[in-house]
């Protein structure tokens, strides 16, 4: 397995896997920060630095766990045993044609599932090599599944959010008090989640992995304890003087909620939380999407060095985070067309909906990721959009239905035509270099 033939797919793989990072960035991450831009709680510069940053954590930490499911998941490895320059072909043709479908999609500002796009090719690959019966189709069958269920509960998860913060902030005559109460609460909620994502069956580099659920719980609950006591104690003073200075110094009176700007204070209390669950995302997508790009790479990389099919090394962690940045290139070169997209285009988003929205999307795709499924990031935000859009807005047209379902649309093309991309590469690969 060392000769220049391989080592030359191992070079171009790197390439194009780069360039499938890229193409996840510019396209996926507007499913993190698209909400957070489009509420104007940041700015476009700060999106892409704070993007940049949890992107690659997530990617690093927790980014090994789909990886396998991409890399094994699909076919049985045991069918190319002796055949290891095939696999590594049909690991480049996933990626060639996940490369382009990422690239085309947000050439036409349309948020697609870059891991349909890679399943589709993986699954495409394979049926050029060895036929419709060596597919693992129970396994093609859940990830499908998952991917109409995501944006559900997703979505359902955000709608709980958002009548909880309705109930007990919005429709209070003074919601200033009752938010101020419940932000320590909504703070340390972010970070159990996000600590038990991380301690619980984590990186086994920091011994994560030896963690039992029990004592992973109570580290998650403790560290959040500890940062809802800070809020508490330091953070709501804070914001409570600055909505004070704020409101003396505008003129403006608050408008209600039927689809127009949101009361200055509720505005000012959720920017910050939009902010901490955009980040929250971010680190959700790095964790899921990462393996998107370097999936097949890994695969390659770890053929091209045992000498056989099997892949039983760990996932490298440089890797890891070459896929993050190729994520965060892209977010950065092209990002602007999809958060636009998802940010102010699907429908209207303010800053206590943008909050629900990521929240809700977060937590689903970190589900996910512990338990090794690839869903969709952009299902899963779509699908929380246009649910709280829904219950958020009183216009005639809360959603815009023909964005919607060009996108859907997209989403439906994906598999088949990254399926059939890979297909054409695998056949070019197998007619001229096997």
């Amino acid at each position: 397995m060392s000769d220049n033939l391989d080592l030359w797919i191992v070079i171009i793989a790197y390439v194009v896997a780069f360039i499938q990072a890229f193409g996840i960035g510019a396209n996926d991450v507007a499913n993190s920060f698209g909400t957070s831009v489009g509420s104007k709680a940041l700015t476009l510069r700060q999106a892409f630095i704070l993007a940049t940053i949890f992107e690659i954590l997530g990617a690093l930490l927790l980014g090994y766990n789909v990886s396998d499911t991409i890399r094994k998941g699909v076919f049985d490895l045991r069918e190319y045993d002796g055949e290891s320059r095939l696999l590594m072909f049909g690991y480049l043709a996933a990626l060639i044609s996940g490369a382009y479908f990422n690239i085309a999609a947000t050439f036409f500002r349309l948020p697609i599932s870059g891991t349909h796009s890679i399943i589709g090719s993986i699954a495409g690959f394979t049926l050029i090599a060895k036929g419709t019966k060596r597919i693992k189709y129970l396994t093609i069958g859940k990830i499908v599944v998952s991917w109409f269920l995501s944006p559900l509960l997703s979505g359902f998860i955000s709608l709980i959010i958002f009548f909880f913060i309705k109930k007990y902030i919005l429709t209070k005559e003074r919601p200033l008090e009752p938010g101020l109460r419940l932000l320590p609460f909504f703070y340390g909620l972010l970070i159990f989640v996000n600590a038990f994502s991380i301690i619980y069956k984590g990186p086994k580099a920091f011994k994560f992995d030896l963690v039992p659920l029990w004592a992973a719980i109570l580290i998650s609950f403790g560290v959040a304890i500890v940062v809802a006591t800070i809020v508490k104690f330091l953070v709501v003073p804070r914001q409570r003087a600055e909505i004070e200075n704020k409101r003396k110094s505008e003129q403006e009176k608050a408008k209600g909620l039927e689809g127009e700007e949101e009361k200055l204070e509720i505005a000012h209390l959720f920017k910050y939380l939009q902010i901490i669950t955009a980040c929250f995302e971010a680190f959700a997508h790095g964790a899921n999407d990462v393996s998107n790009a370097i999936g097949p790479l890994i695969a390659i990389v770890l053929i091209w060095k045992e000498g056989n099919v099997h892949q039983e090394g760990e996932s490298p962690y440089y890797l890891m985070i070459f896929g993050g940045l190729g994520i965060s290139a892209g977010l950065w070169i092209w990002g602007r067309k999809v958060i636009q997209t998802i940010g102010e285009d699907l429908t209207k988003v303010l800053p206590s909906s943008g909050f629900t929205i990521e929240f809700g999307s977060a937590t689903t795709v970190l589900l996910a990721s512990k338990i090794g499924l690839p869903i969709s990031t952009t299902h899963c935000e779509v699908g929380s959009v246009v649910i709280v859009g829904l219950a958020t807005s009183g216009k005639k047209k809360p959603v815009d239905w023909r964005l919607l379902s060009s996108i859907v649309f997209a989403w439906i093309l994906t598999v088949p035509l990254s399926a059939l991309f890979s297909a054409f590469f695998m056949y070019v690969f197998m007619t001229f270099f096997v």
